[in-house]
């Protein structure tokens, strides 16, 4: 039926698979009849039963890989596995996840990145459990309101697709900290992003933005907010009250110039280059007179200049 059943199907013989008889040496009638047991055996397993030979058990987690094994679609019997709770299927050639997602009622980790993904089906609302979505470098133009009703999602992933907004439920979001949205077609970030307190890592790199909303200020949790690659003209001067960012990436926009406030994001430390550097990240952008010259001495040295006396 699909590429895993001619894995599971396979039988290795060994030394230790061959009859033993009280005396006598084994013939090969013995030896066709034992193995002719042994298939038996195997072909009365349900397709159910073989796939969940395949689960097994990480960090105390049921877990199932389906990862780079060429599915077009998934095989039926995988819904039945009611007691998986991390699941991947990344890596395939995916372009529908059907309505039968909602009988792992008990995932926490679902990951379907690099597949052709045109939408999530809107019963991924039903799995309250869920934790960790991994949605990235699919096709996905829009995300299901229904995934708001994920309450206790705490990291998402929606990089690479071809989304333009959010819906508003997602403002029920509450405990997620890391959320992913580069590459894709945003120009404004989204209105419930907003009201997802608990966020501590936005990546918007690579979209249109061309603002942030003066609303930015507050996700107080923030440590790591990466706007590179877009077309932000300035930044608000409620970002600097945001005092908790210790990486600051707004590389490659057109910005001319920083708010006079920027001297409260202490914990920024210095310049950044490298992109996992923390800091700020700032250089390439047509910054003017006289900030481009005192950027020149350092974070410290544009500080200096920008706090009051």
């Amino acid at each position: 039926m699909f590429l895993l059943r001619q894995n599971i199907s396979k039988q290795h013989a060994s030394s230790d698979d061959a009859p033993r008889t009280n005396g006598r040496k084994p013939n090969s009638d013995d030896s066709r009849k034992q193995i002719r047991r042994k298939t038996s055996c195997v072909e009365n397993l349900s397709s159910v039963d073989r796939i969940r030979k395949h689960a097994t058990r990480h960090l105390g987690y049921s877990t199932l890989s389906l990862a780079m094994r060429g599915l077009e679609e998934m095989p039926d019997e995988l819904w039945e596995l009611q007691e998986l709770q991390k699941l991947n299927l990344s890596l395939n050639a995916l372009s529908v996840l059907p309505s039968n997602l909602e009988n792992l009622e008990n995932l926490v980790i679902l990951n379907v990145w690099g597949n052709e993904l045109l939408s999530l089906p809107p019963e991924i609302g039903r799995l309250r459990k869920l934790r960790v979505l991994f949605a990235h470098r699919n096709r996905l133009i829009d995300v299901p309101e229904e995934l708001g009703c994920c309450s206790n999602l705490e990291v998402l992933s929606l990089a690479n697709n071809q989304i333009v907004t959010l819906p508003n439920s997602l403002s029920e979001l509450r405990r997620l900290s890391k959320l992913n949205l580069s590459h894709n077609h945003i120009q404004h970030i989204p209105a419930c992003v907003y009201s997802m307190k608990s966020l501590i890592f936005l990546h918007l790199a690579n979209n249109r933005l061309e603002n942030l909303a003066d609303k930015i200020q507050e996700l107080v949790q923030l440590k790591i907010l990466i706007v590179e690659q877009n077309s932000l003209h300035a930044l608000p001067r409620t970002l600097c009250c945001l005092t908790g960012l210790e990486l600051l990436n707004v590389d490659f926009n057109r910005l001319q110039s920083v708010p006079d406030e920027i001297y409260k994001l202490q914990r920024l430390e210095k310049l950044a280059c490298h992109p996992l550097d923390k800091g700020l990240h700032i250089i390439h952008n047509p910054l003017v007179k006289p900030i481009k010259e005192v950027l020149q001495g350092g974070l410290k040295a544009l500080y200096n200049y920008l706090k009051p006396a």
